[in-house]
């Protein structure tokens, strides 16, 4: 992991590691998908429009249940985009060479981080764009006005957790079985690629869980 996040390149004073290249290639990849399953849309859809289809109905319905229909149809390019950015991410540390040839851009703090401060961004957004800035602030004195600091903390401290728990929990899973892979080479390293895959996957879906709760909860959705 170490050796394919080292700095490869710099430009001016930013220094563009293994982590930053990873992710660019994956924003690439999902963009040219993207481009090529939405080019030609038809009544009857080929294998790759109804494979993105689905993925659309599927994360619509599972924001629905947690910021309302109206809210998910909104908020899902968005909300869409976080949880496949996500979890192409966090299957890319499955793939062969991951930590050698390059580095899973989850399993590094600055990643999840700005991560993290976007989903800030975007929560507070949705929550002035629903109530406006007068109605939106006031929401901050909910139940009483004591509450305001308080509730000034928990809105600093979303971005901290989303992002400390997505990096946590990946960077924790590829140490652990790395360590493990060395130790016992023979079976264990298969058994833990397939928990991974499962592992991966509930790491995306805490991350947008939290953040569509959020949203909801800034638009004043109950």
């Amino acid at each position: 992991m170490e050796e394919a996040g080292n700095v490869l390149f710099s430009i001016g004073p930013l220094e563009v590691t293994g982590r930053v290249v990873t992710m660019w290639v994956i924003i690439a990849l999902l963009a040219l998908v993207s481009w090529l399953a939405t080019r030609n849309l038809k009544d009857v859809p080929g294998l790759l429009q109804n494979l993105a289809e689905m993925a659309v109905l599927k994360l619509r319905d599972f924001f629905t249940d947690n910021m309302g229909r109206e809210n998910a149809r909104r908020y899902l390019p968005v909300m869409g985009t976080f949880f496949i950015f996500i979890i192409v991410s966090n299957y890319s540390g499955l793939l062969p060479g991951a930590g050698k040839l390059f580095a899973v851009p989850t399993s590094s703090l600055s990643v999840t981080a700005g991560l993290g401060i976007a989903a800030f961004f975007v929560t507070h957004y949705a929550g002035v764009r629903a109530r406006g800035v007068g109605g939106y602030l006031k929401s901050f004195l909910a139940p009483f006005f004591i509450m305001l600091p308080l509730n000034l903390i928990e809105q600093v401290v979303h971005p901290f957790s989303l992002a400390l728990r997505l990096y946590g929990n990946i960077y924790g899973e590829e140490t652990v079985t790395e360590q493990l892979g060395e130790l016992f080479p023979i079976l264990l390293p298969v058994i833990m690629q397939v928990m991974s895959l499962l592992f991966c996957l509930i790491q995306a879906v805490v991350f947008t869980m939290l953040l569509s709760i959020y949203i909801g909860e800034a638009v004043g959705e109950d």
